[in-house]
């Protein structure tokens, strides 16, 4: 490791968290330049999930003094609005980071609960803040959608099953349904 150290300011590191949750959506290109550190664009070609967006993105994140602004830019003005559980499956719809989402029923708890689900899969890239010896960051798409969302926007965020987890469950309702036939026929 070098011993030119250079630290990387928190605005830095949330910009980066929003261009890893979206980068690979076809229907978004962001722009983020150091002509202006504060801000970070994203441009939506799809004018419903661009209002999405809208609703569920906060517009900006105080960090200090500092107060860093998220621009959504849609392709056309027309508004939409919907609930959180519609708004978050048409921001994330096609986005390789995103599984689903889930309601639950009034009745299981007190009050409904949506869960946004993401990919589970590890993010890392370059953070030059010292959290970590090689300069980088580990994280989870859900935990940088609660950086990017907050957690007071009144919806869950989650990492979905592994694989192979998903795949013994589907044996075991392979099997529990066999225990269902009548041995004695």
């Amino acid at each position: 490791m070098s011993n030119n150290l250079k630290l990387q300011s928190p605005w830095v590191t949330l910009a980066e968290e929003i261009t890893q949750l979206f980068k690979d959506d076809p229907d978004i290109t962001i722009e983020y330049t150091d002509d202006n550190p504060y801000e970070i664009k994203l441009f939506v070609d799809n004018d419903e999930k661009a209002y999405a967006l809208m609703q569920i993105l906060p517009t900006e994140k105080v960090m200090g003094n500092i107060v860093f602004k998220i621009t959504v830019v849609p392709a056309n003005a027309e508004n939409a609005t919907s609930k959180a559980a519609k708004l978050f499956e048409t921001a994330f719809e096609g986005n390789p980071a995103f599984s689903f989402v889930a309601e639950t029923d009034p009745g299981m708890l007190t009050i409904p609960a949506t869960y946004v689900v993401f990919a589970n899969k590890v993010v890392q890239f370059y953070n030059d803040d010292l959290s970590d010896y090689y300069r980088n960051k580990s994280t989870l798409y859900q935990e940088i959608a609660r950086d990017v969302f907050g957690e007071n926007c009144g919806v869950f965020f989650c990492t979905d099953t592994p694989e192979e987890e998903k795949e013994v469950e589907e044996e075991d309702e392979d099997f529990s349904e066999d225990e269902d036939t009548d041995i004695g026929e």
